[in-house]
């Protein structure tokens, strides 16, 4: 029987990031720890451009091949890591715009924060994306916060401390907690909403 599946997005975009090192960290944490399939994302590979559907997200009508690739990828999905940076005391434009172009996709799943920065160690970034996060009903558990002054990226690698590491499967813990919970309440959605498709449909 399959696991849950995992996914680990790197919320960066621009050139010169460091976020698929820490994702990958990430990630070989996850498998070590057994409790999901695990598949990395880079948000980049996606080449999303500003949010330009002309249908509201919620109505999951759309028009744009990179939209429906977006849409097919976190739908896959049973749970998520953000792996994220701190811009300007807040979360990155890329994670925003890629969290607008869906809806349904979002709703019902759990969600940990692996956030990077200076000193603050992406702090603000963390707060300001939970408002977004409990909209869209994505069950926010925990996060890891990693200082790159303490810890940096080296050579595109990043080795988590012994500290890092007990945070990271205590996250995952948190996540495989939620995640059958949350499973249940989508397919229970699911069914509600073929219900009243079928009813529609004899009116």
């Amino acid at each position: 029987m399959s696991q849950p599946l995992l996914q680990v997005i790197i919320a960066s975009t621009r050139p010169g990031r460091v976020g698929p090192g820490i994702a990958q960290w990430f990630y070989d944490v996850a498998v070590k720890d057994g409790g999901f399939d695990v598949e990395l994302v880079d948000l980049a590979d996606f080449n999303l451009p500003v949010f330009n559907e002309p249908g509201a997200p919620a109505r999951a009508e759309y028009e744009f091949d990179y939209t429906k690739r977006w849409s097919s990828s976190v739908a896959r999905a049973d749970a998520f890591v953000f792996v994220m940076p701190e811009y300007n005391h807040g979360y990155n434009a890329a994670l925003k715009n890629a969290l607008d172009y869906l809806f349904r996709e979002w709703r019902y799943k759990a969600v940990g924060l692996v956030s990077y920065g200076g000193a603050a160690m992406g702090t603000r970034a963390v707060q300001s994306i939970k408002p977004v996060l409990s909209y869209l009903k994505l069950v926010h558990t925990s996060d890891v916060m990693i200082s790159l002054a303490v810890t940096p990226v080296v050579d595109g690698a990043f080795e988590g401390s012994d500290h890092l590491v007990h945070s990271a499967n205590l996250m995952l813990k948190e996540l495989a907690k939620v995640t059958p919970s949350l499973q249940e309440i989508r397919a229970q959605e699911a069914n509600e909403r073929a219900k009243g498709n079928s009813a529609g449909s004899r009116r």
